[in-house]
């Protein structure tokens, strides 16, 4: 496996007693899950929406960076519409693994790698990419502020996001699993960030909107880096 050797994430935003691990919350059976559920069925609705967004903006040559990239959906989909290499960052380490085999038995080994951790610790050892893509992922992630502002500032040309969209209904689901996850004493809660602090982030590093798309509960959307 090509993953970055690197301690086992613990998100450092909660504290002692309550920390978050990703490897143990995301595991290979939940991995293995999600990959047949793709080979059956293809991207789930909201990443086929961010997918196609992405290629009418176009990618070919193009080089990725999917932060929190799960089994490889948006990579895997991006390489066969001629997109030139991606790098997956993921603190999970089972995902990482499920998405690297899925990319070699698809030809491909030699135009993806892979990062094991936290994108907003690791993010100065990776290179700034074309496209950078984050597909249900800030809803994981307490700092939105961090993730967000060091993510988009990698991005050359196009950032993809998909984020629960901001609307009592979702807040109200978030409320209530995170209820779940208190009564079963996991430390792994739901995030639903504010839609205004997210476009505020992101056009604070120079990028701009150029479509968005929304469901009852996910918001798919692409923004442009700026010329000069």
């Amino acid at each position: 496996m090509g993953a970055l050797a690197v301690p086992r994430y613990i998100s450092d935003m909660a504290s002692e007693c309550c920390r978050v691990d990703y490897d143990e919350q995301f595991n290979t059976d939940e991995a293995r899950r999600d990959l047949l559920q793709y080979r059956a069925s293809g991207p789930d609705p909201s990443t086929r929406r961010l997918v196609h967004a992405l290629i009418a903006q176009g990618v070919e040559g193009a080089t990725l960076l999917d932060i929190g990239g799960g089994v490889g959906v948006v990579q895997l989909e991006l390489l066969e519409a001629g997109a030139a290499s991606s790098v997956d960052v993921d603190a999970s380490a089972a995902y990482l693994e499920v998405a690297e085999a899925e990319a070699n038995e698809r030809g491909w080994p030699d135009r993806t790698r892979y990062l094991h951790g936290d994108f907003t610790v690791l993010a100065d050892e990776v290179e700034p990419a074309d496209v950078v893509t984050l597909d249900r992922v800030i809803c994981c992630y307490p700092d939105a502020r961090a993730l967000i502002g060091r993510s988009a500032g990698k991005a050359r040309r196009l950032y993809g996001l998909v984020h629960p969209v901001d609307r009592w209904w979702t807040r109200l689901f978030g409320a209530f699993g995170n209820l779940g996850y208190r009564i079963f004493r996991n430390p792994y809660r739901i995030h639903i960030h504010r839609q205004d602090l997210i476009d505020t982030l992101v056009r604070a590093e120079g990028l701009e909107p150029v479509s968005a798309r929304s469901s009852w509960f996910w918001r798919t959307a692409v923004y442009r880096r700026q010329a000069a």
